[in-house]
């Protein structure tokens, strides 16, 4: 299947986000960006989910959304699916752990597999997988960065606005 793309200037960097006529794909960090992201003729449906994924993010990082309405198509095993499913009950501003997600989803001893699925999420911040953490609160990898992800939890937590940032 072919995607359309376009990127996005956020705060934390130029996303590319990729679509197809069902909804969104992806969204690509910038060290991802080159390597994965296909490029084809856009459909009006995916042209059009790429322009309010945008609109959203926008909003998002402004501090105006705490959530997506967006139609999604990722791509993953049904255990990923579960867990994406399950990243996307994570509140706002809220924060949980590998172990307690796992937990969650029925599968208390499977906090690694839920590493992995979340390591594979193709549509961070939309799926928010920057919510979890270790099982002490510590903030443990993230695709995007340790540093977009404190940036992202402290935008969340409001500790940007608190401070001027």
């Amino acid at each position: 299947m072919t995607h359309s793309r376009s990127v996005f200037n956020s705060p934390i960097g130029p996303l590319t986000l990729l679509a197809s006529d069902r909804g969104l794909v992806g969204i690509l960090w910038p060290h991802e960006s080159k390597t994965k992201a296909p490029s084809a003729s856009p459909g009006a449906k995916a042209k059009a989910t790429l322009k309010e994924c945008a609109r959203q993010l926008k909003e998002y990082f402004q501090g105006a959304r705490t959530g997506f309405d967006l139609a999604l198509d990722p791509q993953g095993s049904d255990f990923d699916m579960k867990v994406w499913k399950g990243l996307g009950r994570i509140r706002y501003g809220a924060t949980q752990s590998y172990g307690a997600l796992a937990t969650a989803l029925g599968r208390p001893k499977a906090a690694r597999a839920v590493g992995g699925a979340t390591g594979r999420n193709p549509i961070p911040i939309v799926v928010p997988c920057h919510r979890l953490v270790g099982a002490d609160g510590s903030l443990t990898g993230f695709s995007g960065g340790m540093g977009a992800k404190k940036w992202l939890l402290e935008l969340e937590s409001g500790a940007r606005k608190k401070h001027g940032l």
